[in-house]
């Protein structure tokens, strides 16, 4: 007997833990429009206060054939590049940078998106800078590849 209700807890503790998980990824999901037009403003304010001239326009994400990295896709407005926004682990903190990739798939610049980003952009190590410079042209050539078919 004692079994029977072991098992019927750990039935129940499952049943919660994958319901409440459940319910996450519902709110993630549901809530991702909002979160990259909130990101959207977030990034221009960043353009103004930093006083460049460049804007972010829209959001791409949804005509995206297939998810990719973990980021947002942006057009740049007045240009045919694109905004790639990621972050970066250092010493445990998240950095978010964005990518500027020209129309044909370089990443031509990255700038760090937060004071924080600003403080430690310099003591990044550019090795690890290059493996998402990397992993954000070769998703833009398939992205640009996809458009083209």
């Amino acid at each position: 007997m004692n079994k029977i209700g072991d098992l019927k807890d750990r039935a129940i503790l499952f049943g919660w833990i994958t319901g409440l998980l459940v319910i996450i990824a519902s709110i993630w999901i549901l809530t991702q429009p909002l979160q990259a037009n909130n990101l959207l403003r977030t990034i221009n304010n960043v353009f103004i206060s930093s006083s460049d001239s460049r804007r972010v326009s829209r959001y791409e994400g949804k005509s995206r054939e297939r998810p990719g990295l973990l980021g947002y896709w942006y057009s740049m407005y007045n240009s045919m590049d694109k905004f790639f926004v990621f972050t970066v682990f250092q010493d445990g903190i998240l950095v978010p940078l964005g990518a500027i990739v020209s129309a044909n798939g370089v990443v031509e610049e990255i700038i760090p998106l937060s004071v924080h980003a600003i403080q430690t952009f310099d003591s990044m190590p550019r090795s690890i800078l290059q493996i998402y410079v990397t992993r954000i042209e070769a998703e833009a050539h398939v992205n640009m590849e996809g458009r083209s078919r």
